[in-house]
């Protein structure tokens, strides 16, 4: 016991100094807003599925891309519009690198069909959600 407290006294000081003296941790950065270089490109919908490719023209590989896919309910009638129960949305991955200055084409199907009914359609939107950035070690 009074080894693991004569340790304690002595490893708390010498890891607080070097943390002072200039040792930093990795920094994490967060945004509310996506990088312009990275983007979203060719969306389209086709049997209720979404697809399009997600370009990275940055200078830096990134992984696991985190899309918000959301299906919004439109009325045919939106100046008497009915209690909207229709709209959805969901975080879909695109897992994997994508290179600097590459894309990556991605799919998403719901597990029920978005399509188009009497009272009114669906209009699907991708945006980037989230990302890793890879950062070389200096």
């Amino acid at each position: 016991m009074r080894n693991k407290i004569f340790a304690a006294v002595w490893v708390v000081p010498v890891v607080l100094f070097a943390l002072a003296s200039g040792m930093r941790a990795a920094e994490v950065k967060i945004s509310d807003q996506p990088p312009q270089e990275i983007s979203v490109r060719n969306v389209s919908v086709k049997d209720g599925a979404v697809s399009g490719e997600v370009v990275n023209s940055s200078s830096r590989t990134i992984r696991d891309v985190q899309l918000l896919i959301r299906f919004t309910w439109l009325w045919k009638n939106e100046m008497k519009p009915r209690e909207d129960t229709r709209s959805d949305a969901v975080f879909q991955t695109v897992e994997g690198d994508i290179p600097a200055g590459g894309s990556k084409p991605f799919t998403y199907r719901p597990s029920s069909p978005m399509t188009s009914q009497a009272d009114g359609r669906y209009e699907a939107t991708v945006k980037i959600a989230g990302f890793t950035q890879l950062i070389p070690a200096k």
